[in-house]
């Protein structure tokens, strides 16, 4: 098949879209799994979360705009909690779990989750800062990253941070030479690298042995990285394992198979130097639904069966079952939020073979959504400020920016009567799309509006072109 000359992203389904993307019956139904629970049509079919018509929120906010519902982002955190607490409640006392800050992370939501009884993860100073300035205690944060600064490693432990997740043997001695002269015990973990290849995209495939994370296991330097910790005991205290195999992961299959290798190194461990390592965390990644295409478990079906399979594996091996945390970040931040636009050029542009598409231009765009052009990632969208009674048509939303791959949704079927001044919403926008934002085309990033109760406010302001400018020095 002849390649197409504006690559595979043009190509693929033609103007026909994906073979997962079907003509709705109504096109102005909403898929629950994609939205937060208070969203729902209101009044002229506008689309209304919490009890506010998103046409309030515009004109109050402006577009674009990441709209969070705080209720939704609080009940996914505890639905974590209290799964993997409970299903891991008779096999070791309970489960920790870390909300993965890379996700999404702002001062309200570090508040959020620390109200809500989890951990946070950060891997930068900046996001350890944000944990610092919310008040979450240091023994609720824990340390990630394959190349912490000095400073980063001081400002840790100086905070008293209850881990820190170590990545290289350079780290290992910058930790060490830290806590002694902070005259501190620095509590750490060993990120190993046990080779599962996750199915998802190659940037967010984190396990295989190719990439910049972590200390190889079948290569034995997960096992060196063990003794070198054990080496300065005046000054680390090994906590145990780490191991996370990717992001938008769908079963426990590479959970399964993950578990059983690092825990092949844990009884290791055990058995050369005779300590019994206190935790072992799992990672994150846990997929969610961005279209139809895309079937997440739930916490609880998480929880259980990677219960069973931790359960399995240390009966097999004779060890006590380690204390186990995870690190959803996607899974808790994703679905609570949708983005805002406002629709400003329609045109219809002319295909191969006398077809056409619809070009749906928003006044957004891959400085606020990267992902699409990043990962390739599919997402949804609707009209929100109405219903249509139009028939459906085959459309792409495009962003402003200066780029021919600036596209925020492939393909998806919009009323055929969608027009400037409409405002569209595009579910699942919660995580990391704040967090990769940019100024491209020196374009201020859009607010954070929460939701709660019937009341809004912005946890994250809008930028403005002072922001930008105020940066330049001459």
């Amino acid at each position: 098949m002849r390649a197409h000359e504006a690559g595979a992203l043009h190509a693929e389904g033609g103007h026909h879209g994906p073979s997962w993307l079907s003509a709705p019956q109504d096109v102005n139904a909403l898929v629950p799994a994609l939205w937060a629970r208070s969203v729902r049509r209101g009044q002229q079919g506008a689309l209304s979360v919490a009890g506010l018509d998103v046409r309030d929120l515009a004109s109050e906010f402006g577009t674009p705009a990441y709209v969070i519902d705080e209720d939704d982002f609080r009940r996914r955190a505890r639905a974590f909690k209290a799964a993997f607490g409970d299903v891991f409640a008779d096999l070791c006392g309970g489960a920790d779990v870390y909300y993965a800050g890379k996700a999404f992370l702002c001062t309200a939501v570090a508040r959020w989750i620390a109200q809500e009884g989890l951990n946070l993860d950060v891997c930068s100073g900046g996001e350890l800062e944000v944990a610092i300035r919310a008040g979450l205690p240091g023994a609720r944060i824990g340390v990630h990253g394959n190349n912490k600064s000095v400073a980063e490693i001081e400002a840790a432990l100086g905070h008293g941070v209850g881990r820190i997740v170590v990545d290289s043997f350079e780290e290992i001695e910058r930790v060490a030479a830290a806590a002694k002269r902070l005259a501190v015990m620095a509590p750490v973990m060993v990120r190993v690298t046990v080779g599962v290849e996750a199915h998802t995209h190659e940037y967010i495939a984190t396990a295989h042995e190719d990439q910049k994370f972590g200390f190889s296991l079948a290569g034995g330097q997960a096992a060196e990285a063990v003794r070198r910790i054990l080496d300065h005991r005046e000054s680390l205290s090994l906590l145990g394992l780490h191991s996370h195999i990717g992001s938008q992961i769908f079963d426990t299959s590479g959970f399964e198979v993950a578990a059983r290798r690092v825990l092949e190194l844990h009884v290791q461990v055990v058995r050369e130097h005779g300590i019994q390592m206190p935790e072992l965390d799992l990672g994150g990644g846990f997929g969610i639904a961005y279209t139809t295409q895309h079937d997440p478990m739930s916490p609880r079906e998480l929880a259980s069966g990677m219960a069973q399979i931790v359960a399995r594996e240390c009966q097999a091996e004779g060890v006590p079952v380690p204390r186990i945390s995870v690190e959803p970040g996607r899974a808790i931040a994703g679905p609570s939020t949708f983005t805002l636009y406002e629709v400003g050029t329609v045109k219809e542009v002319l295909l191969d073979g006398g077809a056409s598409r619809t070009y749906v231009a928003v006044d957004g765009g891959m400085s606020d959504n990267i992902r699409p052009a990043l990962y390739d990632a599919d997402f949804s969208c609707t009209i929100a400020s109405r219903s249509s009674q139009a028939p459906a048509t085959l459309a792409r939303v495009v962003g402003k920016h200066c780029e021919s791959g600036d596209i925020l949704v492939k393909d998806e079927f919009l009323p055929s009567d969608v027009r400037a001044g409409d405002l569209l919403a595009v579910p699942v926008t919660g995580a990391y799309c704040r967090s990769l934002s940019s100024q491209y085309n020196h374009t201020p990033r859009p607010p954070v509006v929460a939701v709660s109760g019937g009341v809004a406010r912005q946890i994250v302001r809008r930028e403005t072109i002072e922001d930008l400018l105020a940066l330049d020095l001459d």
